[in-house]
């Protein structure tokens, strides 16, 4: 029987949870990193065993982290690439005489061939890329030379490069996206970038027509049809038909169109869910009631309740803390600020809360594990 590994960044370390296909029983470990951010931790496609996860704290900087035996020990890699050789110095070179200085790491996306390359994505936004298993890092540095790279203005959160999604058919297709500059593909590995955002509409814009500026909160695509992508931005949830060449809104008849995550069903494409949350500046379920909401037609959206608190919830769900598994019946997770990890085995008609109380959660990401 297929097995089933989440993997959970929070506030102050990480944690995998584990359940056979059935997903009634898990197993919990953790924290690992006690105490540190880690704003993201992924599995390889190419290697179940070799999970990469991003530490960092204020005071001490960004610390890359590897696994090769499925998380059960770790290895702190890419002491080469900050300045003099330090961990968490924040400093990556350039190309320039001094390093370039950023924050943190928000999202890490291995290769789906190759367990040894792996994409970083970093605040201020930047592009990273190791073909070692981490030891070494590279900056894609066409993207920060974009020609619209210095009109780019951080959201809410920083400007941070918080989503990177590969073609599974094109191996030198990719697309990014960055709060608040928007998304960008790339057609040759990462060496040129393309600006995607004609058809968003930003009210803080005045410039209908304007290649970049608009703050995009998460892209996702299903693998089984690379050209189309879907976008939950600040406000307005986005469909793509065209690799991102023009967008129109399906936010349909969501009860509010601010969110931060969106996901695909594994089997269906057409398939989405999100998390709408009140507004920009109140980051909580509309009415304290979480709700999951699915679209199964590009717009007509369902709301999904059971087993989820429908009463003083306050919690909100960050861009990197959904996920879906690749099981027969698909399953989903997400997780929220208030720690809770939520899992629903029959595609969101019901949902059981697997773990209560970690720290906040920054992350989710699932393995489906023969």
């Amino acid at each position: 029987m297929s097995k089933v590994r989440v993997l959970v960044g929070t506030r102050k370390g990480a944690f995998i949870l584990a359940a056979d296909g059935a997903r009634r029983n898990w197993s919990v470990s953790g924290p690992f990193f006690g105490g540190w951010e880690i704003f993201h931790m992924k599995g390889s496609p190419a290697d179940p065993d070799r999970l990469y996860a991003s530490q960092s704290t204020g005071w001490f900087g960004q610390v890359m982290q590897r696994s090769d035996d499925g998380g059960q020990n770790w290895t702190t890699v890419g002491n080469d690439f900050p300045y003099e050789g330090i961990p968490g110095t924040h400093q990556w070179y350039d190309g320039t005489p001094h390093p370039w200085e950023f924050k943190r790491i928000w999202h890490l996306e291995p290769s789906l061939i190759d367990p040894d390359t792996v994409y970083a994505g970093a605040e201020d936004a930047a592009l990273f890329r190791s073909t070692d298993g981490g030891t070494s890092w590279q900056e894609l540095a066409g993207l920060r030379r974009h020609g619209t790279g210095a009109s780019w203005m951080p959201g809410a959160g920083g400007m941070c490069l918080h989503s990177i999604v590969l073609d599974p058919g094109n191996e030198k297709r990719m697309f990014i996206a960055i709060s608040a500059a928007g998304a960008f593909r790339s057609d040759d590995g990462g060496g040129t970038w393309k600006a995607i955002n004609k058809g968003l509409r930003s009210a803080h814009i005045p410039d209908p027509d304007a290649e970049t500026g608009h703050c995009v909160h998460h892209i996702a695509m299903h693998p089984s049809r690379p050209n189309t992508l879907f976008m939950q931005k600040h406000w307005d949830v986005m469909r793509s038909d065209d690799s991102g060449e023009t967008w129109h809104e399906v936010s349909g008849n969501l009860p509010t169109d601010f969110g931060f995550v969106i996901d695909v069903h594994a089997h269906e494409p057409e398939t989405l869910y999100v998390v709408p949350i009140k507004s920009d500046q109140e980051h909580y379920p509309l009415d304290g009631a979480l709700k999951v909401y699915r679209s199964r037609s590009s717009g007509d959206w369902e709301p999904l309740t059971r087993g989820l608190p429908q009463r003083d919830c306050y919690v909100n769900v960050l861009r990197d803390a959904m996920a879906v598994d690749c099981l027969e019946e698909c399953g989903v997770y997400f997780g929220t600020t208030g720690g809770q990890v939520y899992a629903s085995s029959d595609g969101g008609e019901n949902w059981t809360a697997i773990v209560r109380d970690l720290p906040a959660i920054l992350s989710v990401e699932v393995q489906t594990l023969p």
